[in-house]
């Protein structure tokens, strides 16, 4: 939305908000203060309000060194944070930087407009936020998702949990610049805007131009009265260039637009998709809101990673469609290569491109001869449309989405074709092969009118931003849905085989069979190789186990053991892909195999351990060892228990003692078979760590040693020697139907928390804050509420006051254990220890609930 020139025979039209030089408004948001600084450090511009921050007014700035205003220690400091700048829209920050001495702290930005240096400060906020730190976190949980929907909506969940925003939409263009809300996360109360479609006029060109210079905007108060930058123009009359300024003011048309959405503050993160603007995180807030400077750092950091990430989806996509589709290119052209024929035979060729172009039917035009199949238009529509094609087509694809804009008459049979693809089969404007697509009939919801209308107003005749943002529907009528990117790029790769096909390139063919040949003796080479490689294994088994075996049902019995080893911790460490897993799991699993219900005979005890895949493979053949030793000879053969602890010494090396007690007394044995082998030599062989096993007369000790390297991570719970037996499972359903309210100001562990509710059937609605949560306890239904006791600066013990009066259940969370003290009131609620799991929290829950009818 832009504001025009009042000048006298303008023109009033959709394009002056397109013209609108909103990147020399001259004006800053009144939150901080601007000084802009020529190549020898003399004050060329500052911001009116200087006097409020730093102590002089503009006057007494303007020409002046800032060497007589700035310590020199901040302009040592800013004069090295200058030369990291890259490129012309590189901006650095500063975070807590004394600009004089024995002054006030300010945050800073700093970048370069032009030949000039442009310094940004706002009071510093002594955020001790660690922005990598967060950003890593909400990363590694973006990772995790699958599908696109559900990465867009927990994007604009993740934005919304860092920057407070009463509203966060993903927002994502259109070829034409109108855009959708693709996602969203938003304040329970809050009316949803998913679904909704804006035209482009609401972000106007320039506006999108900046987007990709500046990804990162914010409009701390939409009533803010904005502060001159003084003077407005240089000795040459040239504006200051505003276009990286974190702090510059906002066009008033578009201040006009957010106040008819009652939107007090905005943030905007521009999602940059191959160079393009793909979409916009779009935050709004129904009252002044400034994230702190390092949450708006994050934010942006967060922005630019989600950006890379889509991308990377996008790509990933598109690749495997377009894998899809060669194969399909090589199908064809090898099939028309040995006949001819088939290019005219329209059901065959639309049966071959539809697997990776849909359309609705197919028309082939060769030399005058026209073949159709599925919906077309008629012969005679069929051959004016070949007519309009040798005009605009040339040797390219062509393709439109509304055949009526291009052709008159199109109309008529827009039921059948209302779009088209085509693909030239020659050189010469002749020959093709054209796909239909019918019309789509559908309803666009846009946010309101599109339409604006010209008002009067003190800078003259102007188009006014839209003051109706409720839904309404548009039937859009002779239009088929387009044909994507993607779908062309396989079109004219389609072309190209075909026109080598028809031109009778038979020496490209054959060069193209040579390379499938090469690609399929590589593929066979390879399989051969890993054949060769298990079967190897087999043998070794085979002959190792053959060694120690004393009758053919022991050989059996044993191989069976080993090879079932084998394949539980390859399945273990191929469930997600051949990444790292659990010692504890391989243990349990063994365990499990040889004991059944018995399992708890043997005790663990030790840090969760990831190992790499290469190591789990090897310590499953030594703990299958191990149990089988003890299940034959040793104290899991009697009424004996197995005691297995770990733990990681300060080099990272991973230290098991295994103990066995109980059992029969035990005897060395004579002579060393293959699993005596694999249990002294694996670890030492394929790991170079070390192995030592005692035979005393109260039972087997030994003693592994696996090094560093083969240690992926310890991740933070540890594993209980007197665990438990396997709990019994959590129904999913078990809180459909409920409302649950949870309160917690960690945002990793509200979105965990939020998920596991979910997952048990719950609606959930979440809070950081007392304020927010005794807010949605008025004004929503809730059946439930899990409370963080401590929320930062304060407790949830008023929420809980309030649940207690209202006669709600609830349970609280916290990261204190045994510590914390509840009051006395409180002293039979139920207290759940972070980190909680899902099962943890529906043990919790599920004895609140009341039996259903």
């Amino acid at each position: 939305m832009a504001d025009v020139d009042g000048a006298t025979g303008f023109a009033v039209d959709l394009t002056n908000c397109d013209r609108e030089p909103i990147h020399v408004l001259g004006t800053i948001q009144p939150f901080g203060f601007l000084i802009a600084l020529t190549a020898d450090w003399l004050v060329s511009r500052v911001s009116a309000n200087s006097a409020a921050f730093i102590g002089h007014e503009p006057e007494a700035l303007l020409g002046q060194p800032i060497s007589a205003v700035f310590s020199a220690d901040a302009i040592h400091m800013l004069r090295n944070r200058i030369t990291l700048l890259r490129g012309p829209d590189s901006v650095e920050r500063i975070f807590s930087l004394a600009l004089m001495d024995g002054g006030p702290a300010f945050d800073i930005a700093v970048h370069f407009s032009g030949q000039l240096v442009v310094i940004e400060g706002e009071p510093a906020s002594h955020d001790e936020m660690e922005a990598s730190s967060i950003v890593r976190s909400m990363v590694s949980r973006l990772a995790q998702v699958e599908g696109m929907a559900p990465f867009l909506r927990d994007g604009a969940r993740q934005v919304r949990a860092l920057t407070g925003f009463d509203r966060v939409m993903v927002y994502r263009f259109a070829e034409g610049g109108d855009g959708e809300v693709v996602a969203e996360a938003l304040r329970s109360g809050v009316d949803s805007f998913y679904g909704l479609h804006y035209p482009a006029s609401d972000i106007p060109v320039q506006a999108r131009a900046l987007y990709l210079r500046n990804i990162f905007r914010v409009i701390a108060d939409v009533k803010a009265v904005p502060v001159p930058v003084v003077p407005a123009l240089d000795p040459t009359g040239a504006a200051l260039d505003m276009s990286l300024c974190l702090t510059r003011a906002v066009s008033p048309i578009h201040i006009e637009y957010l106040g008819n959405m009652g939107v007090g503050a905005s943030l905007s993160i521009s999602i940059i998709v191959e160079g393009k603007l793909w979409g916009l995180f779009a935050c709004h807030h129904y009252a002044p809101r400034l994230p702190t400077f390092a949450q708006r750092s994050a934010a942006e950091l967060f922005g630019q990673i989600f950006s890379m990430m889509l991308e990377s989806r996008e790509r990933a996509e598109t690749a495997t469609y377009e894998g899809k589709a060669r194969q399909v290119a090589d199908r064809l052209m090898a099939a028309v290569a040995q006949d001819h024929d088939l290019l005219s035979n329209a059901r065959w060729l639309g049966d071959i491109i539809f697997d990776t172009i849909p359309a609705d039917g197919v028309g082939i035009y060769i030399d005058g001869q026209m073949t159709f199949s599925g919906l077309t238009p008629d012969p005679a529509a069929f051959s004016a449309i070949v007519t309009m094609l040798n005009r605009v087509a040339a040797s390219q694809i062509y393709t439109t989405d509304n055949l009526s804009a291009v052709l008159p008459g199109a109309a008529d049979y827009a039921d059948r074709a209302a779009g088209l693809l085509a693909i030239p089969l020659s050189r010469r404007p002749r020959d093709y092969v054209v796909l239909f697509r019918a019309e789509q009939l559908r309803s666009v919801r846009w946010a309101g009118q599109q339409d604006k209308h010209i008002e009067y107003g003190p800078n003259g005749p102007r188009l006014t931003p839209r003051k109706s943002f409720e839904s309404w529907s548009q039937l859009v009528k002779g239009v088929a849905l387009p044909f994507a990117p993607a779908e062309l790029r396989v079109a004219e790769a389609l072309r190209t085989a075909l026109l080598e096909v028809v031109l009778r390139l038979s020496d490209s063919a054959d060069q193209e069979r040579q390379r499938a040949n090469e690609k399929q003796e590589l593929l066979i080479a390879e399989l051969n190789h890993r054949v060769r490689n298990i079967l190897s294994l087999i043998r070794g088994l085979l002959s190792q186990t053959r060694d120690s075996a004393a009758t053919v049902e022991e050989f059996i019995g044993t191989l069976e053991s080993r090879v079932h080893a084998l394949a539980r911790a390859h399945d273990q460490i191929t469930a997600d892909r051949w990444s790292p897993a659990r010692l504890y799991d391989l243990i349990e699993v063994e365990a499990g195999a040889y004991l059944g219900e018995r399992r708890d005979r043997v005790q663990l005890s030790g840090p969760n351990v990831l190992l790499t895949p290469g190591c789990f493979t090897v310590m499953a053949l030594v703990i299958h060892e191990m149990l089988t030793n003890a299940a034959k000879y040793g104290a899991l053969s009697d009424s004996g228990t197995v005691t297995i602890d770990w733990r990681v010494d300060e080099d990272g090396s991973l230290l098991l003692d295994w103990t066995e007690s109980g059992g029969p007394a035990v005897v060395a044995p004579t002579r060393r078979g293959f699993g005596s082998t694999v249990i002294e030599r694996s670890i030492p062989y394929d790991l170079e760590g070390h192995a030592e096993i005692n035979y005393r007369l109260a039972g087997i000790q030994a003693h592994f040693c696996i090094p560093s390297r083969h240690i992926v991570s310890v991740l933070p719970e540890a594993v209980s020697r007197d665990r438990a037996k396997p709990a019994t499972a959590v129904t999913p359903g078990l809180l459909r139907g409920r409302n649950v309210l949870l309160v917690e100001d960690n945002m990793i562990i509200a979105m965990d928390g939020e998920d596991a509710l979910r997952d048990l059937g719950a609606d959930v609605s979440t809070v950081a804050s007392v304020g927010r949560a005794q807010e949605a306890i008025m004004v929503q239904s809730i059946d439930l509420a899990v409370l963080d006791f401590n929320l930062g600066h304060e407790t949830s013990l008023p929420v809980a006051d309030l649940l207690t009066q209202k006669g709600i259940p609830f349970l609280f969370a916290t990261g204190y254990g045994d510590g914390l003290e509840l009051p006395e009131r409180f002293a039979h609620i139920v207290l759940v220890k972070k980190p909680y799991s899902g099962t943890t929290l529906a043990q919790a829950l599920g004895p609140m609930i009341a039996p259903s009818d």
